[in-house]
Formats: C-alpha cells, sequence, structure tokens
C-alpha cells in the first residue's frame, strides 16, 4: 500500500513539474481560428440562360390558331375550259371540218375574303376557263362567277352565291411582315383539301427572272406545290399576308422556296377591279438609271415635266430611298409599293441628294399609255370626250405604229381598236394585254377599229 501511494506522489509531482514548465517555457495566449466560407453574393445582370431563352420560342410558336381561322376559308377551285384541236389529215381527207372539241380541267385554290362570297386567286389558275366550280372545306360546291382579273400580279377575283354567310380572311398590312417571321402556307395541293404547312419568309420585294409582270414577291420556305396557287399565305394571328403564287423548282414540285404575290397588291387589284372593272396603274413619273446595280435604293435617271414627280421637287440623280416609312434598296421595292397605289394618291418620297436626305410629297399619276409588244404599237386610253364622240363605252386609240405590217394593210396612227378577237375593249391597258395574250406563236388575231374617218373596219393578221 505504501508503494501505491509512492508512485501516486510521484505521478501528481511530475505532472505539476511539467505543466509548470510549459507555462514558463509558451506563456503566450494560443487562438484557434474556424475558416467559414463567404456566403457567395447576388449580381442581377441582362443576361437570360440559353434554355430559358428556347422555352419562351416553343411556347410562343402556336399555330392552331390561325390554321382554324384560315383553313376554313381556302377553297378548292376547278376550272374547265372547252379547247378545240384540229387534226390536219381529217381536214384534207376526211368529210369534217378536222376539229374536235375537249375538256381540259385544272385546279388550284382560293380565299375567301368576304363573308358574302368574293374570292381571290391567281390568274392563271382560272385563264381560259369556261366553266369555274368552288368547292368548300365543308364539300359544299358552287358555281363561281369571274368578276375580273389582272394577268400582269397574277390575281383574279371570282363571286359566288351561298345562302349562309361564308368564314372569310381579312387582309394584313403585307408591308408590316418581317424577314424571319412565322407564316403558314393554306391551300390545296394534288388535290388534298385544307392542307397548311409552316415555314418563314425568306425575303421581300423577289423579283424573278421570267416572271418581270410581278417583280416585288415575298419568298417564304413554307412548302407550297401543284394545286397551292391561289392559296393563302397567312401570320401566326391568321391575317392574309399574301396569295401563293409560284414555287422555285426543276421538278415541278417544292424543293425549297416558294413565292406569294404580297396583300397589299392583291388587295388594290380586288378594290380596283369592283370599283372600276380594270386596275388602276399609279406612276411616280420618272426613268429609272438601271446601269448601276450596285446602288442601295433607286437613282431617277430623268424626269417629264409634266409628272407629278418632278412638279414636287424631285430631281434627275436622286437616290430614292424610301417610299413613306419603307426602306427602299431596289427598283422591284418600289415597284411593289406603287403596284399597292391608286392614281391621285400622295406618297412621301425620301431621296438623297448630295448626301443630305430630303423628303417630298408626290401625288401619284395614271399610266395611261401601254405597249403590245407582239403587235408593234403603243397605246392610249380614250377621253371623255372621244368616247361620247363616237359613241363606245372604252377603246384603245393607236398613238405610234412600228409594225410595217399594220401600215401595209392601211392600219394607222388615230385609229381606236374597239375589240379584239370579237371581245370588247375596255382600255388601252385592256387592249394590250389581250392582244399580247392571243397574238403568235401561229394563232391569227381579229381587231376592230374605228378608223380616222370615224368608220368600223375589221382586220385579221396571222
Amino acid at each position: 500500500m505504501k508503494k501505491f501511494f509512492g508512485f501516486l506522489g510521484m505521478a501528481i509531482l511530475g505532472g505539476a513539474l511539467t505543466l509548470g514548465g510549459y507555462k514558463m517555457l509558451f506563456n503566450d495566449q494560443v487562438i484557434v481560428e474556424r475558416t467559414v466560407p463567404e456566403t457567395a453574393k447576388t449580381f442581377q445582370t441582362s443576361f437570360n440562360p440559353t434554355f430559358n431563352n428556347e422555352t419562351t420560342a416553343v411556347n410562343s410558336i402556336d399555330f392552331t390558331v390561325a390554321a382554324e381561322r384560315t383553313v376554313n376559308s381556302v377553297v378548292h377551285v376547278k376550272n374547265t375550259a372547252v379547247r378545240t384541236q384540229v387534226n390536219p389529215f381529217e381536214l384534207f381527207f376526211g368529210s369534217g371540218n378536222g376539229e374536235r372539241k375537249y375538256e381540259q380541267v385544272g385546279t388550284g385554290s382560293g380565299v375567301i375574303i368576304s363573308q358574302d362570297g368574293y374570292i381571290v386567286t391567281n390568274n392563271h389558275v382560272i385563264d381560259g376557263a369556261t366553266n369555274i366550280e368552288i368547292t368548300l372545306n365543308n364539300k359544299q360546291k358552287y358555281p363561281a362567277e369571274l368578276i375580273g382579273s389582272d394577268k400582269e400580279n397574277d390575281i383574279a377575283l371570282l363571286k359566288i352565291e351561298a345562302d349562309v354567310d361564308l368564314p372569310y380572311t381579312p387582309f394584313a398590312n403585307s408591308d408590316n411582315i418581317k424577314i424571319g417571321e412565322w407564316v403558314l402556307a393554306v391551300g390545296n395541293p394534288y388535290n388534298l383539301t385544307s392542307t397548311v404547312t409552316a415555314g418563314i419568309v425568306s425575303a421581300k420585294g423577289r423579283d424573278l427572272e421570267g416572271n418581270s409582270a410581278i417583280d416585288s414577291f415575298i419568298q417564304t420556305d413554307a412548302a407550297v406545290n401543284p394545286g397551292n396557287s391561289g392559296g393563302a399565305l397567312v401570320n401566326t394571328r391568321g391575317e392574309l399576308v399574301g396569295i401563293n403564287t409560284a414555287i422555285s423548282s426543276r421538278t415541278g414540285s417544292f424543293i425549297g422556296y416558294s413565292f406569294a404575290v404580297p396583300s397589299n397588291i392583291a388587295k388594290k387589284i380586288v378594290d380596283d377591279l369592283l370599283e372600276f372593272g380594270a386596275v388602276q396603274e399609279a406612276i411616280l413619273g420618272i426613268s429609272i438609271d438601271a446601269s448601276n446595280n450596285n446602288i442601295d435604293g433607286v437613282k431617277i435617271s430623268a424626269l417629264p415635266d409634266d409628272s407629278g414627280a418632278k412638279k414636287a421637287g424631285l430631281k434627275e440623280g436622286d437616290i430614292i430611298k424610301k417610299v413613306n416609312d419603307v426602306k427602299i434598296s431596289k427598283f422591284s421595292e418600289l415597284r411593289g409599293q406603287l403596284t399597292a397605289k391608286r392614281p391621285g394618291e400622295s406618297v412621301n418620297i425620301t431621296v438623297e441628294r448630295d448626301g443630305d436626305f430630303i423628303t417630298k410629297t408626290v401625288t401619284l399619276g395614271k399610266k395611261d399609255t401601254f405597249a403590245s409588244i407582239k403587235l408593234g404599237i403603243m397605246l392610249k386610253d380614250l377621253s371623255k370626250k372621244e368616247l361620247k364622240k363616237h359613241d363606245i363605252e372604252g377603246g384603245a386609240k393607236i398613238v405610234m405604229n412600228s409594225n410595217k405590217n399594220l401600215e401595209y394593210y392601211g392600219v394607222k396612227q388615230g385609229f381606236i381598236i374597239t375589240a379584239v378577237n370579237k371581245q370588247a375593249i375596255k382600255s388601252a391597258s385592256d387592249a394590250a394585254k389581250t392582244i399580247d395574250a392571243s397574238y403568235g406563236n401561229g394563232n391569227p388575231i381579229y381587231i376592230e377599229v374605228i378608223n380616222l374617218d370615224g368608220e368600223k373596219e375589221r382586220y385579221a393578221f396571222r
């Protein structure tokens, strides 16, 4: 027991000595630190994560409303034309006259633009038709009347009589549509009714080689095939921005791009046909310098003294940059803006002159002189005095004749054309289009005229 207490005393003494020595040698205060990570600071920025943008874009692209609003107002157009085929063998050796009549059927699309049954389509869909039949989306069929057409811009207006108010597609302002904007093409390709395809606007003011009459197409990559002609190109609100007209293809089927007549042009033509029976073409009254394609705009080369442009203060060498608030980069865009306007309307023309931008208000004139390229004559509308003098409702005066054939047979400058192939002529534009559409390629043409003495004469040319 004594040994145990001896060991315990030595242990206590040793511990005390050790603690005393540590205090003497290391008397500084010991501080233990603990490192805690700082909370991350939050900064607000304008950056949005990519996946959020993608989600927003996906949610905003909804074509169902536009499709529902349009599909019932796009119709199937069936045209039937009676053609005549000549059999030379039977003509010379048979008992008949060698002619055989047969029916040729074509199809396309159209868009109802009013609840009382007016329908807009392409002129080439119904050109030469003797019978036009409309089939609605609900399979109801109606005969259609041709109200009028404009071959130059490939627009025609039809009318059907229905017992109920019809669904229709309202016009939109095609100037407001933007490149990259989503659009739907609605039509009847390959006789498949109510077909809807989607794409974006690829270009505006597109001029196509071989389509010199229409120089202001809307280009889109929405799939358009044979049978879509005359159908609707609509925005995501279901409003009409164009009439599908052509495709770019080596096969006859869609391979990437399609083209539509802008709705502003189509609406203006429809309004003209309803009010005047013919298209009223507005002109600025300038000549264009087309020698330099590198200019951003349209350069004026000359101005007649009586033109609205010269009266407003435009000058030779001015470069047209805007019509109203629409930017003009090339002639096709200028032509498209003028085609959508009427004679007598005023437009603001912004030009660049010596580095400055000047805006002038120009009153548009009416084009009253038209050329028949195939017959080689220039034609002008008749004045009210001339119409009254000859007691006629329409006609076209020959103001220039470069055709030696016509001169040889006695057709002179000043003669008034009243009918072509027994079809009454309303205006100079009507005469030029009718002549060029029916004459040439071996086809004869018959014209009725009033000569300088006021007498009626008839001529036939081959």
